[in-house]
């Protein structure tokens, strides 16, 4: 009898001691959990119904690199269509890149590509390594990076190469731009999105000679009228747009909040979304 009262115990000691030990797991996990999003929300601006939230979470391809084959820096293209050829490695065109952001927001249903913008205009998306493009006479200022399928682009060092090239007759006054001074280039958002697209919406934008922090350079984007500080280069999620027009202006800035020189530090965008 003893004996049996004995096992009886310390049967129900262990389970009793089980119980505990579900029950902490379960509130350290529940108090991880709330920490993750608290820490997520703390990530987030919100201003007048917007909400803007960096993430950093997409696929890596850190050995990824892009090289430009031509045009080549000093020579002069024939007027017209530019031929553009691209050496790259470590890198796949065509890809749909995975990870949640995949169905998350607006994607190219033809994959990874090339974004080639020109004089900071709207980017063309390219999914060859060789393409030709119409480019008025003079000089230009052309920007290539490369770009998961969500239109979110590489941003280490070997991605994108910065360069400025003559088309046809050279203008009489040469192009002042200083390719190794801080400059902005607008991405994203671009034309019009629909749907579930229409939710969350990426702004995405790229830094040459420069970063962002909290007591440097910064990002001061205007979306709708509504200001908002960025001190992070990354990718940003925006959402709680309106439907129809919407603009965003983006300027890169100093610590005081004064605009830095450059020819593409400042630029004013709109985009559209419908039902």
């Amino acid at each position: 009898m003893k004996v049996s009262t004995l096992l009886l115990g310390s049967a129900l000691f262990v389970a009793i001691s089980a119980c505990d030990t579900a029950k902490q797991q379960k509130e350290s996990s529940a108090q991880s959990t709330a920490e993750a999003v608290t820490t997520a929300n703390a990530a987030s601006m919100e201003k007048n119904g917007i909400r803007l939230t960096p993430f950093n979470d997409s696929p890596k391809y850190p050995e990824s690199q892009l090289r430009v084959v031509a045009p080549v820096v000093g020579s002069v293209a024939p007027s017209g269509a530019v031929a553009f050829d691209y050496d790259l490695s470590n890198f796949q065109l065509t890809k749909m890149t995975g990870g949640m952001h995949a169905g998350d927001m607006a994607n190219s249903a033809k994959g990874q590509h090339i974004h080639n913008i020109v004089d900071n205009e709207p980017y063309t998306a390219h999914y060859t390594t060789e393409f030709t493009k119409n480019i008025p006479d003079g000089q230009h200022v052309v920007l290539s990076f490369l770009s998961r399928s969500y239109h979110e682009s590489l941003k280490h060092r070997g991605a994108y190469d910065l360069r400025v090239i003559t088309v046809g007759n050279a203008p009489a006054t040469p192009l002042t731009f200083d390719t190794k001074a801080p400059n902005l280039f607008y991405s994203r958002p671009k034309d019009v999105y629909s749907g579930n697209d229409t939710k969350k919406v990426m702004l995405d934008f790229y830094l040459v000679n420069t970063n962002l922090s909290p007591e440097g350079n910064k990002v001061r984007a205007t979306i709708n009228g509504t200001e908002f500080v960025l001190e992070q280069w990354a990718p940003y999620m925006m959402e709680g747009l309106p439907m129809g027009q919407n603009t965003v202006k983006l300027e890169l800035v100093d610590d005081h909040g004064t605009l830095i020189p450059g020819p593409y530090n400042s630029v004013t965008r709109t985009f559209t979304l419908q039902p």
